[in-house]
């Protein structure tokens, strides 16, 4: 069976981000100040970031994590979005990288939302377990170095109540718009199909950004 679809239209793309796209004044400034580095397409992008936001207001969460923050611009995104009394536990390894945020989260007051974990993300997410926290949080987001994937998405899983939503970002990463098919090959695809085979979850791609898988822990 074929499928189609045209919401890869630049056209269609350039509708959405000027129709539904409601950024605060401190999360463009974050975003152009974040786009003047030369690796800013780690960036996530506004209607990513949009999309982060409506997820965790439609699933009530109130604990959240953040596996790779960047310069943090998702996680002013994912904060703002939590409640009052919500908490943000963000993983990175960049003192540098997640300074540059630091002042937005300040300004947006939510900084007390958020606690910045600098140390590889594993060790964090282990922390976690061994004090306790299986179970205990409402959503996570992963979006970074990608051949870690299956295990931070494993302690993402034990770390989350049943109900919780997990969302991995660049999914998709191995499709390329000028080839004819998909590299079945690639590591991706191959996280992709464990996690469509797993029966703890459901879950789903959305055409987002770079694609982002979201798993819904059963």
């Amino acid at each position: 069976m074929a499928f189609k679809s045209n919401l890869k239209s630049e056209l269609i793309a350039s509708y959405i981000n000027q129709t539904m796209i409601q950024e605060s004044e401190l999360q463009q400034q974050l975003r152009e100040e974040t786009a003047k580095l030369p690796n800013s397409n780690m960036q996530v992008s506004p209607d990513q970031g949009a999309f982060l936001s409506l997820l965790i207001k439609m699933t009530h969460a109130r604990r959240a994590i953040e596996v790779g923050t960047f310069t943090g611009y998702s996680a002013l995104c994912l904060a703002t979005a939590l409640p009052h009394d919500g908490q943000l536990i963000c993983c990175d390894v960049s003192d540098e990288w997640t300074s540059i945020g630091k002042p937005y989260w300040k300004q947006a007051d939510v900084d007390s939302k958020i606690d910045l974990r600098i140390a590889p993300a594993i060790e964090t997410l282990d922390q976690l377990i061994e004090q306790g926290q299986a179970g205990q949080f409402d959503f996570a987001f992963i979006d970074a170095d990608k051949p870690p994937y299956p295990d931070y998405y494993e302690r993402c899983y034990t770390l989350l109540k049943h109900g919780g939503v997990i969302v991995l970002d660049n999914i998709l990463m191995h499709i390329k718009d000028d080839a004819e098919d998909y590299d079945m090959d690639h590591f991706m695809h191959e996280f992709n199909m464990n996690v469509r085979e797993d029966d703890r979850v459901d879950a789903m791609i959305v055409g987002v950004g770079g694609g982002m898988l979201l798993a819904w822990k059963k």
